[in-house]
């Protein structure tokens, strides 16, 4: 195995900047998305800034359930037009002032008109979307079409992949702390390290920062060179 880094998580629509920061730190970045659904987490759903608080949102799924994998979470059909429709209307009140507000309004546009069955799809392609836009070009896989191992234990499963791209160095993000232990990668011939993001303010329309909302927030307000920089601000521990 050489020294090539991946990382491994569930696809989450719109995320925050952390996300992409694991994103851009791997060679190979896996969607985790035949594990479980989770209720009230950020599969479906995030925050953005409106009149100088955070403001959640939620893409509407149809058949939500923690024993249902995540590929197979449908989207609402009937429910979904009519949140789209709420949520542009939405950005256009939180961000019509933005410096960055046209390019980034397009992007999400292009990503809501797309004809999503899953919410998977639907997370996936935001994702995929915005590291175009920022120059990421790490690679991506699915979980679900590449590896047939979801028999394993979490951990055991991660080294597994592991091996089969024969990848030394595995990445997570700072919620895996209490998770995966070091010295059982290292036993096995595997680096694990922590991303751990650091906080980088940004212009709010001259108000107080809120911190850790959706990229879209980033987005707006940053261009393309400023939100590189951002991305590089983290440490690996």
């Amino acid at each position: 195995m050489d020294n090539k880094k991946i990382a491994i998580m569930q696809p989450y629509l719109f995320p925050y900047i952390g996300y992409f920061q694991l994103i851009k730190s791997v060679d190979l970045f896996v969607f985790y998305n035949d594990v479980n659904y989770i209720k009230q987490g950020w599969i479906n759903r995030n925050k953005i800034l409106l009149n100088g608080k955070e403001f959640s949102f939620s893409a509407p799924v149809s058949n939500v359930s923690s024993f249902r994998k995540i590929k197979d979470t449908k989207i609402h059909k009937d429910l979904f037009p009519i949140w789209r429709s709420k949520f542009l209307r939405t950005i256009e009140q939180a961000y019509s002032k933005a410096p960055y507000y046209v390019s980034t309004k397009e992007m999400i546009a292009d990503v809501l008109f797309k004809p999503y069955l899953d919410i998977c799809s639907f997370a996936v392609d935001s994702n995929r979307l915005i590291c175009s836009y920022l120059g990421i070009n790490t690679e991506f896989k699915l979980s679900s079409e590449e590896y047939p191992n979801n028999h394993l234990s979490a951990s055991d499963r991660i080294v597994d992949i592991c091996f089969r791209e024969q990848a030394r160095i595995y990445i997570n993000p700072p919620g895996g702390l209490h998770l995966y232990d070091k010295n059982s990668f290292n036993n096995v011939g595997l680096n694990l390290y922590f991303l751990i993001p650091n906080l980088s303010k940004y212009n709010q329309f001259g108000n107080p920062f809120v911190p850790w909302l959706s990229i879209i927030d980033v987005l707006m307000f940053n261009s393309v060179f400023e939100i590189n920089c951002h991305l590089n601000n983290y440490e690996l521990s």
